[in-house]
């Protein structure tokens, strides 16, 4: 019997490339009467004549659903409301039929592959899978299609018999006042709705997925009573989670009727969690003289995937701590004038240049004594030589530093060689894309690789160029008067003042960004641009944004502390110990040798204080590593290596800093430090 079924399969899929779809089973019911003997084995010849019978009826339900589809649309007695609600639900139950066929002979396509394959090939079966979960993708969007389309129907119907009720009944001034607000209502939906699911589907690059919808109730383990769950969907004010094959997890971001408010709840509650842990944290190393970001970072790790894995909205956490990081970066360049700035900007661009080669250098060395490819080597050392800029402002904050003159204070230098950092940031995410190509073999020749390099750097000179011009412009012709316009208008009422600020570093972080520079050092020129008109100006500003700069702040350390995974450190720890105290040295003792070479006589004893400061690797490396380990430029094992290595150092970083001020910091600015 067995055999019979796969050449009866076999000859139906054969068929279906000859003969009309109305003649395959005929065509089965003979091939199986030719190998099939006389008695017994009914079941195969019933099912055959069964599918002949159904594909006639589909066929004549079809044509009489045509011709009536026709005959309504001709029909003068109808209004045009019936007319469309008619025509329109026999369209839809013609499609049901001619999909329905359509399955059953997607279905034989399917087993015909599967007899067809070796079940020793794996590849053959993933192949058969992949085929039949596309399948099954495509007809769960045309279902839904006829779904809507069935809600449609339905929504026509309703206007139909409203009609006919109107047109039998006087209505009165309130129920005409309600209907032209109906109808009203009707147009503006029309108009707000996008069809972003419609444009969307057919485009390069958008893949169906199957997904989990999983509602606040059913999460919560509580059911609504008296209310299914599409009523849930449409009229709940809270937002459902979407998780896919991967897991990874959505939220909504912009819902269909956009006349109903809505809330991220998921996101609040996260908020909240991590705002009221993070007091206990602080006051706790406060209390035991450590600095409170170390509370922040562990109030990440206790509420993040390796602690009690409470925070469901991870990726919006982290994006309202880049604002942190702006904030920061904004208050820095208020206290680093533009005077300051001319001071130290030879000895930052040189000595944030000639550690990034001296690391790149060393790299390439430890790649060649343990085979590693030179890409990978590249990207990791380069990652490694950038320092947290969020980090050093925190320490330097409060710190009441005097520039002597004919001196370089410590302060200026370190903030300086941390912005131009964040400049080599910008240059190396732009030649990201090169290393990956290289990665893949796409580029002809190491000349052509090196040429774009070139080009690239090349650009991003220009695009410097361009900012410094701006700001030479705002400084001369807009700052001041767009900051006596402000400060007029907010007396008495400080939100003016604050919106305007915040207006100002987001159009910084803006051009810079349209320039591909980095956006961090749009921020630092905001607040540079803004510290040139004076103390009083610098003061206002400060009082008015630091509060939000400090919030935002803990939100970032939290942030930096979601991504710490306890276990796998406890796991290699010995290894994660010896990395990190290697690399703290490492840094520390190249950044000595480079200060002592370029630094003045009188100025060489700051260099200690300023390698110290440089002696830990910056939060973008987690940005980068996770860029590069989806590009495959870097195995997972490394990015744990990265990721692992930059927290421990991050959370060394105040420790050799306290250690290296207490020597050569002295004792009244240290105070203030501290």
């Amino acid at each position: 019997m067995q055999v019979l079924c796969w050449l009866l399969c076999l000859g139906l899929s054969e068929a279906l490339a000859v003969l009309p779809k109305e003649q395959v089973a005929r065509h089965a019911a003979k091939l199986y009467r030719s190998k099939t003997p006389a008695h017994g084995h009914s079941w195969v010849t019933n099912n055959c004549k069964r599918l002949v019978g159904l594909l006639r009826q589909k066929n004549v339900a079809v044509n009489k659903l045509a011709v009536a589809a026709v005959a309504a649309g001709r029909d003068q007695s109808l209004s045009e409301p019936e007319k469309h609600f008619q025509v329109h639900t026999l369209e839809v139950f013609q499609k049901e039929l001619n999909e329905s066929e359509h399955l059953v002979f997607q279905a034989v396509h399917g087993l015909q592959r599967v007899l067809q394959g070796d079940y020793r090939d794996v590849v053959n079966m993933k192949e058969s899978s992949r085929q039949r979960l596309e399948a099954l993708r495509e007809a769960a969007i045309k279902e839904e299609q006829e779904y809507m389309e069935l809600v449609a129907a339905e929504k026509h119907q309703q206007e139909a018999l409203k009609s006919a009720l109107a047109q039998n009944k006087t209505l009165s001034i309130l129920e005409e006042i309600l209907e032209d607000v109906r109808k009203a209502a009707d147009r503006l939906e029309e108009e707000i709705e996008e069809h972003a699911f419609d444009n969307n589907k057919q485009m390069k690059g958008v893949n169906v997925e199957a997904v989990l919808r999983v509602e606040e109730d059913e999460e919560k383990g509580g059911k609504k009573k008296n209310k299914s769950t599409q009523e849930e969907v449409e009229d709940g004010l809270g937002l459902s989670m979407l998780i896919d094959s991967q897991n990874n997890q959505y939220v909504l971001t912009k819902p269909r009727d956009s006349t109903m408010p809505r809330a991220d709840h998921h996101f609040i509650k996260d908020l909240v969690s991590v705002v009221m842990l993070s007091l206990p944290c602080g006051w706790v190393c406060s209390l035991m003289g450590l600095p409170p970001m170390f509370g922040y970072i562990m109030c990440g790790v206790l509420l993040g995937p390796s602690g009690l894995n409470s925070i469901k909205s991870i990726v919006q956490v982290e994006t309202l701590g880049e604002l942190g990081v702006f904030f920061t970066l904004f208050v820095v360049g208020l206290e680093f004038s533009p005077e300051r700035l001319r001071k130290v900007w030879k000895t930052s661009v040189q000595g944030s240049c000639y550690l990034s080669l001296l690391m790149v250098a060393a790299g390439l060395l430890w790649g060649q004594l343990l085979h590693i490819r030179p890409n990978q080597t590249v990207f990791v050392s380069t990652c490694l030589s950038l320092s947290s800029t969020p980090l050093v402002s925190r320490f330097l904050a409060g710190g009441s530093r005097v520039d002597r003159e004919g001196e370089l204070d410590y302060s200026s230098v370190l903030l300086g060689m941390l912005v131009m950092q964040d400049v080599q940031l910008g240059l190396f995410i732009a030649v990201m894309p090169t290393l990956i190509q290289a990665q893949n073999g796409d580029l002809d020749s190491v000349l052509f690789g090196g040429l774009r390099v070139l080009k690239l750097l090349a650009q991003v000179l220009v695009s410097l160029a361009a900012v410094l011009l701006l700001c030479l412009a705002l400084r001369s012709f807009l700052i001041g008067p767009f900051y006596k316009k402000l400060h007029a208008e907010s007396k008495g009422n400080k939100e003016i003042l604050v919106l305007g600020m915040a207006a100002f570093v987001f159009f910084m972080l803006t051009v810079t960004e349209l320039l591909d520079v980095s956006m961090e050092l749009g921020c630092f020129l905001a607040g540079a641009l803004l510290s040139s008109q004076g103390h009083m100006v610098t003061a206002e500003v400060m009082g008015c944004i630091e509060p939000i700069r400090d919030f935002l702040a803990i939100i970032f350390f939290a942030s930096i502390g979601l991504h710490v995974f306890p276990t796998f450190v406890l796991y290699e720890l010995t290894i994660l110990v010896v990395l990190t105290l290697t690399l703290v040295v490492m840094k520390f003792v190249m950044a000595v040798l480079v200060l002592s070479a370029i630094l003045p006589p009188s100025s060489r004893h700051i260099r200690w204080i300023v390698s110290a400061g440089l002696a830990q690797v910056s939060e973008f490396s987690f940005v980068l590593g996770s860029r590069a380990r989806r590009a495959g430029i870097i195995s997972r094992e490394v990015y744990l290596l990265v990721l692992s290595v930059t927290t421990l150092s991050l959370l060394l970083a105040p420790l050799l800093w306290r250690v290296t001020t207490h020597r050569w910091v002295p004792r009244a600015e240290r105070k203030a430090l501290t």
